[in-house]
Order: C-alpha cells, then structure tokens, then sequence
C-alpha cells in the first residue's frame, strides 16, 4: 500500500514539486518499503527519533555488508527544534524546514560555523488561526530580513508553513495566501539583505489533507505522512 500511494503521488504531483514523506512515529521498515518504491527525501519532527533511524541506517548497512545501502536518502527536520539538540539534527539533515525564531536561527548558525557547514533552511511562518502551532509573525520576519547581521553559515531557502486544520477551503487558502504573501516580503529583500540571496524560492505548505490547495497555490514542497504511511502509531 504504501509504495502504491507513493507511485500515484508522484504521478499526480507536477514535476516542479518535491514530494516529502513524514516518517515520524513509523518504523524504519515503513521508510524503506517507501524507498523501494522510489521515494528519497523523509521528514522527521523529533531529534531522537531522526537520529535513532539514521543509527538504524547504519546498522542495516554493517549487517548487511552494504556501506551504500539507501545512501542517496534524503533527511529534512519539520519539527519544533531545541537549541541543545542541534547535533542530533544538523550532521544529518539536509534542509531544516522549521527555522521558527531568530534564537534558533542565530544557534543553528553558531552551529555551522563551529563544524564548518553551511545549513540549508526554511523559515517557518505563523499563518494559522491556531494559537498553539510554531512560527514567526510577518513582523519578524521583516525584523530577521532587515537586520544587518551576516548569518554566514546558514542559506535561507525559503518559507514553510502549516494551515490551520479544518474542512473549510476558505480558511485554509486564505492561510496559504499569507505565506504567500510573506514570500513576497522575503523576495523584496533579495539583493537588500546579506542573508537573502536570489533563487529562494522554495515554499513548504501543504500536508495530506490539503496539499493539493498548497499545489495549487504555489507550493514546491508537499509534506505527506498519513496518506503514506497510515496514522501513527
């Protein structure tokens, strides 16, 4: 089933868009039956779990005397990340979609800099009538943008955002369109601000429920677990 739905979202997606599947809280087994299926890039939300399956990687590569076994697999963290648990995240990642303060920016780049990586990044934006959910405002963002600190070891991607979870496609396109909208805003720092550079424009949003809102509006990166691998355990 999963390499199924992985096979009818590839089909479906437009080639313009990157297909990430939520691994968290399912097995490693889960991951690479999606791998199989031709499925590279995996999202993880929790430090210890991304780190524990990229142990697992390694120990079925030992076992199996295949030091290349799934090497092009593909990390991304989506997760609320800690500052103190940055090296169980960053060796290992390749894009942190969740940048959400200018705290754990500023970490994350103290972080490159001491291990001498550049870390690719999102910066993850409130857009949602949900109080609980992470995120920066448009004001912070536009105060990150317009500070003249040079964040050397960090590359700002783009933007990620989460909808607000309900049925009605009103709310959740008006959600979409301020993340757009705050993609406009980083766009008119390129070339203004040292740490926005031309060609960020990837824009996180759309989940199982409603990606194909977010692909329709603009989205690069769709970021799908329960349709993939069925609820969580």
């Amino acid at each position: 089933m999963i390499g199924e739905v992985i096979k009818r979202l590839n089909g479906e997606l437009p080639a313009t868009v990157k297909l990430v599947a939520v691994s968290k809280f399912h097995p490693f087994e889960a991951i690479e039956e999606a791998y199989a299926a031709g499925q590279r890039c995996f999202a993880e939300s929790r430090p210890q779990e991304l780190l524990a399956k990229v142990k697992r990687l390694e120990e079925i590569r030992a076992e199996r005397g295949e030091p290349d076994y799934m090497s092009d697999i593909e990390w991304h963290f989506i997760g609320h990340l800690q500052t103190n648990k940055l090296k169980m995240v960053l060796p290992y990642v390749s894009l942190v979609q969740s940048v959400d303060s200018l705290r754990l920016l500023e970490a994350i780049d103290r972080w490159g800099a001491a291990n001498n990586k550049i870390i690719n990044v999102l910066l993850e934006c409130f857009i949602s009538s949900d109080e609980t959910k992470q995120g920066l405002s448009e004001q912070e963002l536009t105060n990150i943008l317009s500070d003249d600190t040079v964040y050397a070891n960090v590359r700002i991607c783009g933007l990620m955002g989460m909808a607000t979870f309900t049925d009605d496609e009103e709310v959740i396109r008006e959600d979409f369109q301020r993340l757009l909208d705050m993609q406009t805003t980083l766009h008119d720092w390129i070339g203004e601000s040292p740490n926005v550079r031309p060609g960020c424009n990837e824009l996180s949003m759309g989940m199982s429920d409603d990606y194909p809102i977010a692909v329709s509006m603009g989205s690069t990166i769709v970021r799908i677990g329960s349709m993939i691998f069925g609820e969580r355990s």
